[in-house]
């Protein structure tokens, strides 16, 4: 059985609206940003009489602008490739530098399960829904410019970015759990403006986007006969 993971109690119920009911799975609200992430998946995992087979973290994101267009799109579907702490390190106005210094022992790229990415790409295409693949960028502060947004795409070329991702990445590499991060964009990184964003729309979508990727990995699992 899968852990599907999300931020809010909104992506959770766009998820829970659409799941078919024999497809079994552990369900959790983290809370929003790296720290409760992080806090609250730990503990789940720590209280958990059997951990689950692997974590899906799924939610929403804002999408890069990239100058050459080849990024997502609003209300594109995303699978993470690999996350960065992105906001790790130095801030200079609208850009940063990581920490460089290798005596800090800065841990701040967590790579996402090759083969569970694989299988959601497979599990979305199967339902006609087309998907981007590309590194996400986990940011403490969701980026309000579009010159941050360029600096951070820039320097790791970054397809989006969201505020869990790579908490959820860690803690399950402290765990040895597979983790697959599937996200649907909502708005574009650009100068802030709440107007253009699609939040419902795309809450809806990454639901439906995580129920067909979880009804794909039940298949994939052995038959369970305990009584």
């Amino acid at each position: 059985m899968y852990l599907a993971a999300t931020a809010t109690p909104m992506e959770m119920r766009a998820l829970e609206r659409v799941l078919d009911p024999a497809v079994r799975c552990q369900r959790l609200v983290t809370g929003v940003g790296p720290m409760e992430t992080a806090h609250v998946l730990t503990s789940y995992l720590c209280r958990a009489e059997t951990l689950p087979q692997g974590v899906l973290v799924f939610g929403i994101g804002g999408a890069y602008c990239l100058a050459d267009a080849s990024g997502a799109a609003m209300l594109d579907i995303c699978l993470a490739e690999e996350e960065v702490l992105a906001d790790l390190g130095i801030c200079y106005g609208d850009n940063m530098e990581p920490f460089k210094a290798a005596e800090l022992g800065v841990r701040n790229r967590f790579p996402l399960d090759k083969t569970l990415t694989n299988q959601a790409e497979t599990a979305l295409r199967r339902q006609g829904i087309t998907s981007c693949r590309g590194r996400f960028l986990t940011v403490q502060c969701v980026s309000g410019t579009r010159k941050r947004g360029e600096a951070l795409a820039g320097f790791f070329d970054g397809l989006c970015e969201n505020m869990e991702g790579a908490a959820a990445a860690r803690v399950c590499a402290a765990f040895s759990l597979p983790c697959l991060e599937v996200r649907c964009v909502s708005n574009l990184v650009k100068d802030r403006d709440r107007g253009n964003w699609r939040l419902k729309e795309a809450c809806a979508k990454a639901g439906v986007a995580a129920a067909h990727i979880l009804a794909y990995l039940a298949l994939q699992m052995p038959e369970d006969k305990t009584p």
